[in-house]
């Protein structure tokens, strides 16, 4: 028999993209995320990348906006292209604060990017936001891939930060924070109906 956590893991590593209003660029992980983000923005699926978080923790790979914002328009982003979102300083916050600006621009579809340990957490909260605000905002899953497992940059490994990430998922759900496996189907199910209509 399949888990719940199974059937989330396997949606959102599989999930479906669609062009978008906007890449979410989750603040964290060193200068591993940025290209994913960058690369989406080149292949045309949105025209502006959102770099969201507003903490500077270099032991916890927290690097500040100022510091990878010239890796992307090295990477030949426009800067008119990137937004800051600066207010929030954890994955809810960001959360919170990612829908309503999205609320406020008319953005309807958002593609987020983190590291692949980190999407399964950060889609889950994202998702309880989208579906608590009724915004009925489309969200796509676009994690960071060839990333290593068991290099450890001075925050640990991505091997040892997926059991910790396990251990938050399961914490922040018993407060209300994610969304649940259910919510997750039916979500996919409403998602991927968008595609065809």
């Amino acid at each position: 028999m399949i888990t719940d956590r199974e059937k989330i893991l396997a949606i959102v590593d599989n999930d479906c993209l669609s062009m978008s209003d906007a890449i979410i660029l989750l603040e964290g992980d060193g200068f591993d995320r940025f290209r994913k983000a960058v690369s989406l923005y080149k292949q045309g699926q949105a025209p502006k990348i959102v770099f969201s978080g507003n903490i500077t923790d270099y032991d916890y790979g927290s690097y500040p906006f100022a510091e990878v914002l010239p890796r992307m328009l090295k990477e030949g982003v426009p800067e008119e292209d990137i937004i800051h979102e600066d207010k929030s300083l954890n994955t809810r916050e960001q959360a919170v604060e990612v829908v309503r600006m999205a609320q406020e621009r008319g953005w309807k579809k958002l593609i987020l990017v983190a590291s692949h340990e980190h999407q399964y957490r950060a889609y889950l909260t994202f998702l309880r936001e989208v579906l608590d605000s009724k915004s009925g905002i489309t969200l796509y899953n676009a994690p960071a891939r060839n990333l290593d497992w068991f290099v450890d940059k001075g925050w640990g490994t991505r091997f040892e930060r997926l059991e910790a990430e396990i251990l938050r998922i399961e914490k922040y759900s018993e407060m209300g924070h994610l969304a649940n496996a259910q919510e997750v189907i039916e979500y996919q199910q409403w998602k991927e109906a968008q595609l065809t209509d």
